[in-house]
């Protein structure tokens, strides 16, 4: 079922609607990207780690750093609404959280496809790895932007959250 194109809510009353859902989104990938970056910090201590080609060991860090990236954005709605708490500034907390969590969900997307392309390039080879990672890249992007982006015709106000 479509939303009705008005609520007949107050201005107050859609900024928690907003921020509600938000915070529940990023609940949703709060923990895997959390888990991801733990599972990436440990494995320069495992000893198959050595046999990485300089171009991997490079791939890798590169994923660390997409991976904490991400954390940050995606735990950075929370923080700044404990800083702001009760200073009625929830217009700019759910629009700068917006923000944050389309930059978190793109680095985990690419923290997710460097953990494909590294574990690819391990089992079956660079081809594999190369493929992979491609591959991978297309599904997001079809799932992640094209499919939402698709459903918002005629959709007048793109850049910020109703």
């Amino acid at each position: 079922m479509e939303n009705p194109p008005v609520r007949r809510e107050t201005e107050t009353e859609r900024l928690d609607r907003n921020w509600a859902s938000l915070i529940q989104e990023t609940r949703v990938v709060q923990t895997g990207v959390q888990l991801l970056t733990g599972f990436l910090l440990v494995l320069p201590f495992q000893p198959k780690f050595d046999l990485l080609t300089d171009l991997m060991r490079g791939l890798y860090l590169a994923t660390v750093v997409a991976s904490i990236a991400a954390t940050a954005f995606l735990v950075a709605p929370v923080s700044a609404h404990r800083i702001l708490f009760r200073r009625h500034r929830l217009d700019r907390v759910v629009r700068d959280a917006h923000r944050a969590a389309g930059i978190g969900l793109t680095l985990l997307g690419i923290a997710l496809i460097g953990v494909a392309v590294l574990i690819f390039d391990v089992v079956a080879g660079p081809l594999a790895a190369v493929l992979a990672g491609g591959g991978f890249a297309v599904l997001f992007a079809l799932v992640w932007v094209v499919q939402p982006w698709r459903q918002r015709p005629g959709d007048t106000d793109a850049q910020e959250p109703q």
